[in-house]
């Protein structure tokens, strides 16, 4: 995701060497180890964001339920995703040997112990009469608004409301929200492209009764976007989903007609995708767009070299013409 990355300036990559993690009565040296090692791991963010992404996904589940809106789920699996967040984090980082089982909290990290707390809602992560004193990973991410944060605080009761549930848990006081050490603040979440298209659009894409015409017209409304592979298996809703993007029957070559053009991740068709000054597809995605052969009037415009023949992104006047044939798909390393 380092590409995206750089496309967006608002996510914050901090370090312990210019913040000082501190208590309110000094400095706290765990949560500084701790939030060094963090950024050792994930120095941009890119792996706790494809997490969130992917555990956002895995409970919509999609390809079986066609949803891609929080909003549809049980409460019960609303409720299950914080355990979802804290299994999936400890998963990804295990490959790095952190994230280790913790002896009273979720983790440990540096051999520390830190405790994992998510919340779909900014500030209202329970926090457990167990964690008193502990370093605590508070996490969030919303896909409405496409973005995540994830800090670490140490925590006091004094930072605390009262409980008043059954458990006894309880939420930081907003005026303390601010003793918290953010890695990561409102960093940016890979779009949920259903979630976030025109909903006419939305609408006419899931109006067809195959998924083959389904991600027909979802390559054909949802141009110059990148679009994830989970988005794919929402509107296929079929085993076989990549089957239906690719060319020999799938979207890739029933649209060429259309002068359509679908980049995946490999490494030629991102190429193509910087040359024409679109989102460069990441691991896992495409992007679609509609070309034309570039002649005088595209001075000014950004061309490719696909197939043989200069081609540019197509204005609302450019008449329609057959799409080129995409340069060999070769995976990026």
């Amino acid at each position: 995701m380092r590409e995206e990355q750089e496309m967006l300036p608002e996510l914050r990559d901090l370090s312990a060497a210019n913040h000082i993690a501190t208590t309110g009565e000094g400095e706290d040296s765990e949560l500084t180890i701790v939030a060094e090692r963090i950024l050792s791991l994930d120095p941009h963010g890119d792996r706790f964001a494809a997490v969130l992404r992917d555990t956002i996904d895995q409970l919509l589940n999609g390809e079986v339920t066609g949803r891609y809106d929080w909003k549809d789920l049980f409460k019960t699996e609303r409720t299950h995703a914080g355990t979802l967040v804290e299994i999936n984090l400890q998963r990804e980082f295990r490959r790095s040997d952190e994230f280790l089982d913790g002896t009273k909290m979720d983790y440990r990290i540096a051999g520390i112990e830190v405790d994992c707390k998510y919340s779909q809602k900014f500030g209202s992560w329970m926090i457990p009469p167990e964690a008193m004193g502990h370093l605590c990973l508070l996490v969030w991410a919303d896909d409405y608004k496409s973005q995540w944060s994830a800090g670490l605080m140490r925590i006091r009761d004094e930072w605390l409301n009262p409980g008043s549930n059954r458990d006894m848990k309880l939420t930081v006081k907003a005026e303390h929200r601010n003793k918290a050490i953010w890695l990561w603040r409102n960093a940016p979440l890979p779009e949920n492209t259903l979630l976030h298209m025109d909903p006419e659009d939305r609408s006419l894409v899931f109006s067809h009764p195959s998924g083959q015409a389904r991600l027909n017209e979802l390559f054909r409304r949802a141009q110059n976007r990148r679009i994830g592979r989970n988005v794919v298996r929402t509107v296929a809703q079929q085993k076989d989903y990549m089957k239906r993007v690719r060319g020999n029957g799938g979207a890739r070559s029933r649209l060429r007609d259309e002068g359509i053009i679908i980049m995946g991740d490999y490494e030629s068709h991102r190429k193509v995708a910087r040359a024409l000054n679109l989102p460069v597809p990441l691991e896992g995605q495409f992007v679609s767009t509609r070309v034309v052969r570039a002649n005088p009037t595209h001075a000014e415009s950004a061309v490719a070299l696909i197939d043989g023949e200069y081609w540019t992104v197509a204005t609302h006047g450019d008449p329609k013409e057959c799409a080129p044939v995409l340069p060999e798909t070769k995976k990026s390393p």
